[in-house]
């Protein structure tokens, strides 16, 4: 685990806010030089602590405004049935997300569609297809009141 004291907070916070703001700016916002800042940014990407920087997408504007998380139970719970599981999720490109997770059901995983009819064609084709998967409950997102995804 690494240490982050009070400003690197600061800073993460700002940049997972907006992870395009210029070092003069977030230097002010956090309160250091522009030289220090920099520094400790680049600090926490070597670490690891910052993996990357994305784009926040709009799944309306972008075709695919059809969101649903998915619950899914397999039927076995061995090392290959969850490499297998993961496989299938990792070459799917409407899952944006897939969790392992404890509790009745394996996985819960964010699917992004057209509509209604692309998610039926995901559910039937791929994960009605998959032989470990024994249950799959769906949740349509009506809303996101409040979405930090970065």
């Amino acid at each position: 685990m690494t240490d982050i004291d009070a400003i690197s907070d600061k800073i993460l916070r700002e940049l997972s806010r907006d992870g395009r703001i210029s070092n003069l700016e977030l230097a002010e916002r956090v309160g250091l030089s522009p030289s220090a800042c920099l520094r400790r940014v680049q600090d926490l990407e070597r670490r690891g602590v910052i993996k990357g920087y994305r784009a926040v997408l709009d799944p309306m504007q972008t075709g695919k405004g059809f969101v649903v998380y998915v619950s899914v139970g397999l039927g076995t719970h061995t090392k290959f049935s969850q490499e297998s599981f993961e496989r299938a999720m990792k070459s799917a490109p409407q899952v944006r997300e897939c969790h392992n997770v404890t509790g009745t059901i394996e996985y819960l995983i964010r699917v992004e569609v057209a509509d209604l009819a692309a998610y039926k064609h995901f559910h039937t084709e791929i994960l009605g297809t998959l032989p470990q998967v024994t249950a799959i409950t769906t949740f349509v997102v009506m809303g996101s009141p409040k979405d930090e995804r970065a």
